[in-house]
């Protein structure tokens, strides 16, 4: 997925944890953030705290959801998959995506990825990988001030 490139539908979840986010209901008021995770990768989990900390933290100012990415089999257990989410304070929506349908649209092959999308659903920022919370968060804080500089 390319930058500026509209955020795809929300569509093809095996299950949805914490609650159901549309498309619709994400774009027009404030910026997504959509992080990909999934149990199986250690990274994911060691990001997490700092991933519910920026939830927490601009909480009226951004959406946040959370896709679960499965990478193997073991992935696949919805059961694991709830219990992981709770013990990593896993608030936000979960979109399990345990076909890979979101995951596609978005042509994501990474977890932990990090995709920011401005109020009008374009694609802002995209990173992959454990480290980079600090860019992240730059790029969120400028997505943020545009939204303050436009009203």
């Amino acid at each position: 997925m390319k930058l500026r490139e509209p955020m795809p539908e929300l569509t093809g979840a095996t299950e949805w944890l914490n609650g159901e986010v549309t498309r619709e209901q994400l774009i027009g008021e404030k910026p997504t953030l959509i992080h990909f995770w999934s149990i199986s990768c250690h990274l994911c989990k060691e990001a997490m705290p700092q991933v519910n900390e920026f939830r927490d933290q601009y909480k009226d100012k951004l959406n946040v959801v959370a896709v679960h990415m499965p990478r193997s089999e073991d992935d696949l257990n919805i059961d694991e998959i709830k219990k992981v989410a709770a013990e990593h304070n896993i608030s936000q929506p979960i979109f399990v995506d345990s076909e890979h349908k979101f995951t596609d649209s978005l042509e994501n092959q990474y977890v932990p990825a990090y995709y920011v999308f401005d109020k009008e659903g374009k694609l802002r920022h995209f990173q992959a990988g454990g480290s980079g919370m600090k860019m992240l968060e730059k790029r969120v804080n400028r997505v943020l001030s545009e939204l303050e500089n436009a009203e």
